[in-house]
């Protein structure tokens, strides 16, 4: 039998999956180009086709209330326009502002997202000094189009109205402000992040044709989950966000999958001196398997957000789901192809300070020596390090965004200033109360009666029996003295009354978060330990691995409750902080956190797994896994701090809260928990970290990350005889042919 033969038959189906990508990668080429192709040419049309809407809870009293109003009252609901025209200098009565009144009315009509426009009223939408009137504009289209509408109309009304101010407000137009700042943002901090993340992973790689090799799987993976969005999109609505999502992750997996795959590969091309198509089925029979479980890993913790009852959040996570799966897909496919036809020229236009054949760190050895030394002096500190960090979240407040994350010069936030300088501060939040016509009146009065309520509207009558009541509040939207007189009018109205509007769906769009964070959050620490154990067949392994996410995801959230909670570093940063943290902050940061975590978690233990399979000895297994991961977990980590950092640095509240949270996770679970926390935890455990009960070991499929191990060291079923350890650097006989490439 050739080598080869040899190495087929006892490559397991990741490694024979690369083999036949590397032997047919002709085919693999072809393939992917006509993938690229076919979805590439429908990618431009993703960013008009997605949602700007969708933030909202589904099966909620508010939804129902703004489906009700539109059905009963010609789309009178929630997101109906609103337009708030002011003067500091000329009255409504003046000619002049009644000229520039029409020109809005006349623009707003010739839309035909508009169904009907509503002329300001006295005592009702003019204001009692008579220098702002609110122009009202019925929704003939769903949500996302009444976004969309506010989105072409706000400059245009803008211009219509020489002399005075005319600012689109309402959900609506600050939904398309708070969507477009958002996404110039992130499209800033992308451009800016560029040449940092293409500097670091020229050093990372050694090589400037390897460093190509992470934005070769980003953009495979980009390009084709945008043309898959799109075809969502002809399905039901998707989120803007989830393209920006989307780009976010797929460039992150692409650096950190390559890393470790191209690393790996290197080591058995010029260190133990394969044939380039023998070096991938190597490289992906064990690199390959922890990029599975790894991928696997974020799309079990990013599914558990669709069990948030929103439209947005469901959206935005399958977007990111998907991006993932073609990165992974890319990965298994065409890395290994690409792999085999470069082989040495991998290492073209190299940098002086490049080894080739060196997969093992000496350095990162020398460290794990030190740790296997002194575990409770460097684990102490880490631990109370952590500890320290994540003591705040025990006073973390969430809310839903304010008026404060639209920059205060767009035309929403305006709107809003305006609106609560001239009617009272719970203007904007004007809540909208549906019953049926005989209650009615004593709706009226018990609003009329509540503390929390300056005054309520005559009912008006529609369609379907049902009548409406619009009150306004004492309080501005997103506060407790708000969402207070929301719950108690829900409690104290007679039962048929339903309480809505734009901020009563921020409300209620709150409390669903709220309700269900324990539940994501258990969901993505269960399915995680379960991937986990069926990854490194430890269940104390598996433990360690999710509690050490837990520990780093809490840090960095105790840290984002100090900057934007608190308002520490405010100044710095440039934003005005709202007193809480965004609502979904919890829920969907908490699972994008620990789906990254979980990278470097497989990538450590991974190594560490082939070692202990291969030796049986703790002490190597620990020591050998750092040596051979930690330069891939650094420059991973130093890769993806520095990206979503620049988004922490520029752009309105939300992307910087983005930025700080997962920056600061990745920097915390990176450089403090993998690299020193889960080594020491490895050293105090020892053997019983890899031990797996035998009755547990015959429910679990097979899984080995050593290439052609024949068992498990850590079963009770057998443990393999460990191979000598020099005491020196705690290198084991899986070193030897690395030491050969030096």
């Amino acid at each position: 039998m050739t080598a080869s033969t040899v190495a087929t038959a006892a490559l397991g189906p990741i490694g024979r999956l690369g083999r036949l990508a590397a032997t047919h990668r002709r085919a693999v080429f072809v393939g992917w180009a006509l993938l690229a192709v076919g979805l590439g040419f429908l990618a431009p049309r993703v960013e008009t086709a997605l949602s700007g809407a969708g933030w909202e809870a589904l099966g909620s009293e508010s939804v129902a209330v703004r489906k009700q109003v539109d059905a009963s009252f010609g789309g009178g609901g929630a997101y109906g326009l609103q337009v708030a025209v002011h003067s500091q200098q000329l009255a409504v009565a003046d000619p002049a502002f009644q000229r520039s009144l029409r020109r809005v009315q006349r623009t707003l009509a010739a839309d035909p997202a508009i169904g009907k426009v509503v002329s300001p009223a006295p005592g009702v939408s003019i204001s009692r000094d008579g220098h702002t009137a609110v122009v009202r504009a019925t929704a003939a289209e769903d949500p996302n189009g009444m976004v969309a509408a506010a989105n072409d109309l706000k400059d245009e009304v803008a211009a219509a109205a020489p002399g005075v101010e005319a600012n689109v407000t309402g959900a609506a137009g600050m939904w398309s402000d708070f969507n477009q700042a958002n996404k110039d943002a992130m499209l800033k901090s992308e451009l800016f992040s560029w040449p940092i993340t293409l500097a670091i992973l020229a050093l990372a790689f050694g090589s400037l044709v390897a460093a190509g090799l992470p934005l070769m799987l980003t953009i495979a993976g980009l390009v084709s989950s945008a043309g898959v969005l799109y075809l969502g999109t002809l399905l039901s609505p998707i989120s803007i966000w989830a393209m920006n999502f989307a780009l976010m992750f797929a460039l992150a997996l692409g650096i950190d999958y390559a890393l470790f795959v191209v690393m790996r590969f290197r080591n058995a091309l010029f260190g133990q001196r394969l044939a380039p198509e023998d070096a991938v089925a190597e490289t992906m029979d064990t690199a390959g398997k922890a990029v599975l479980f790894s991928g696997l890993t974020v799309i079990v913790s990013l599914a558990a957000v669709m069990l948030v009852p929103s439209p947005a959040f469901r959206s935005v996570s399958l977007g990111i789901m998907i991006s993932v799966l073609f990165v992974l897909a890319a990965t298994l496919t065409l890395l290994p192809a690409v792999l085999a036809k470069l082989g040495p020229r991998i290492d073209r236009v190299a940098l002086p300070w490049a080894h080739s054949g060196e997969n093992r760190s000496p350095r990162f050895a020398r460290w794990g020596e030190l740790l296997w030394r002194r575990p409770l002096l460097f684990g102490g500190a880490g631990l109370a390090i952590l500890v320290l960090l994540a003591l705040p979240v025990l006073g973390a407040r969430t809310g839903m965004p304010s008026i404060k994350v639209v920059p205060s010069g767009d035309h929403s936030r305006i709107g809003y200033e305006q609106l609560s300088g001239a009617f009272g501060p719970g203007a904007p939040g004007l809540l909208q109360v549906t019953a049926p016509r005989d209650e009615a009146r004593r709706v009226v009065t018990r609003l009329q009666a509540d503390p929390g309520i300056a005054m309520a509207l005559p009912p008006q009558r529609g369609r379907n029996g049902v009548a409406l009541i619009e009150a306004m509040p004492t309080a501005a939207p997103a506060t407790v003295a708000f969402d207070s007189t929301v719950d108690r009018l829900r409690a104290e109205l007679p039962a048929a009354a339903k309480v809505g509007g734009p901020a009563a769906e921020n409300r209620d769009l709150e409390a669903a978060l709220a309700a269900k964070t324990p539940l994501v959050i258990g969901v993505v620490l269960g399915l995680g330990f379960l991937l986990l154990l069926v990854a490194f067949q430890a269940p104390l392994i598996a433990a360690l691995g999710v509690l050490t996410n837990l520990l780093s995801t809490a840090a960095a959230f105790g840290v984002a409750t100090l900057i934007f909670q608190d308002g520490n570093l405010a100044g710095l940063l440039g934003f005005e902080s709202q007193g809480f943290l965004d609502a979904w902050a919890p829920v969907f940061f908490f699972a994008m956190v620990f789906a990254i975590a979980m990278d470097y978690t497989v990538f450590l233990l991974s190594s560490a797994r082939e070692h202990w399979d291969a030796t049986g000895d703790a002490k190597a297994a620990m020591v050998g896994g750092l040596a051979h991961s930690g330069r891939v977990i650094l420059a991973a980590g130093g890769v993806m701090v520095a990206v979503f950092f620049t988004f922490a640095l520029s752009g309105p509240l939300p992307p910087k809260e983005m930025g700080a949270i997962l920056g600061i996770a990745v920097l915390l679970d990176a450089f403090l928990v993998r690299l020193l926390l889960l080594p020491v935890l490895l050293r105090l455990t020892g053997a019983a970290a890899w031990w797996l009960p035998g009755w547990l070991g015959r429910l679990l499929p097979d899984v080995r990350f050593g290439h052609g191990e024949a068992g498990s060291a850590g079963s009770e079923e057998g443990a393999a005889q460990p191979f000598p350890v020099d005491e020196g650097v705690g290198e084991t006989e899986l070193d030897a042919p690395l030491r050969a490439g030096r």
